[in-house]
Parts: structure tokens; sequence; C-alpha cells
């Protein structure tokens, strides 16, 4: 009898093994709704969410920079453009991340434009040294001639 019932599971493991992974094998169809859906606009940002950003960055740079009324209304007005930029973009490039890091630069790149017409020449120097130190790039001092870590220097051989 355990002859038998061995005998048995040996004929029967690879036919029941066959049977588990034959269906997972077959592609499993679409649902007929998001097959049929149209493509749809990605949504509009957030307005109070985009305001909330903008308006936590023009009070870190008042506080930070000492902007007087004028220019924290300024300011106020091109970080609300700037982020809502930035959001919408977001939200239309998000499948092309190339297309949206391009936009996101532009739009960088003419808000701090814009800043630089509405800070003075010091504010502005300050709001650059924190930006840049914020984002990790290396200051003039510190990229000199600095070998990098566990590599020797060019004067040691």
């Amino acid at each position: 009898m355990k002859t038998t019932l061995f005998a048995a599971l040996l004929l029967a493991t690879p036919a029941a093994l066959l049977a588990q992974t034959t269906p997972a094998a077959k592609p499993k169809p679409k649902p007929a709704a998001a097959a049929t859906a149209a493509p749809t606009r990605p949504a509009a940002p957030n307005p109070a969410q985009v305001e909330a950003r903008a308006n936590a960055l023009t009070d870190n740079m008042q506080k930070a920079l000492g902007l007087n009324p004028q220019q924290v209304e300024k300011v106020r007005q091109i970080n609300l453009i700037s982020v809502r930029g930035v959001e919408t973009a977001r939200q239309t490039y998000r499948q092309d991340v190339r297309k949206m890091a391009a936009v996101i630069d532009d739009i960088g790149q003419s808000r701090m434009a814009m800043l630089k017409e509405t800070l003075t020449p010091q504010q502005f120097d300050k709001y650059q040294r924190k930006r840049e130190e914020k984002m990790g790039v290396p200051s003039g001092q510190g990229a000199q001639g600095n070998a990098a870590p566990g590599l020797p220097s060019r004067y040691e051989e």
C-alpha cells in the first residue's frame, strides 16, 4: 500500500504543479472600464496647499532677510506663482520626468530673476548663500584643492 501511495504521489505531483502554474502564466484581461476610459486631465493643484506653501516660503524669507512690507508682498506673489507652476508641472508631467525637471528648472530660474529684481543686492547674496548651503552646493573655499576622502592628494606620491 505504501508503494502504491508513493507511486500515486510521484505521478500526480507533476500534473498538480502544472495545473497550478498554467493559469498564472496566462495574462489577466484588463477591466473594460479602464481600457475604454478617455485620458483624464490632471487635476489642478490644491489652491489652499499652494498658498500655504508660498506663505511659508515668504515668512521664512522675511525672517531671514529682513524684508520690508513692499518686498514681502512682491516676494509672496513671486512664491505663489512659482509654487503653483511647480505643482502644475508635477501633475502634468508626472509620466515624463525629464520634461518635468526641465519645466521646474525654468520656473526656478525665472523665480530667481524676479527675486533678484525685488531684493537688495545684500539680501539676494544672503539668500543665494543660504540656498546653496541648503541644497548642498559646495562653496568656493571647499572646492579648491581638497582631495576626496580616501583618495591621495596630488602632492602625495
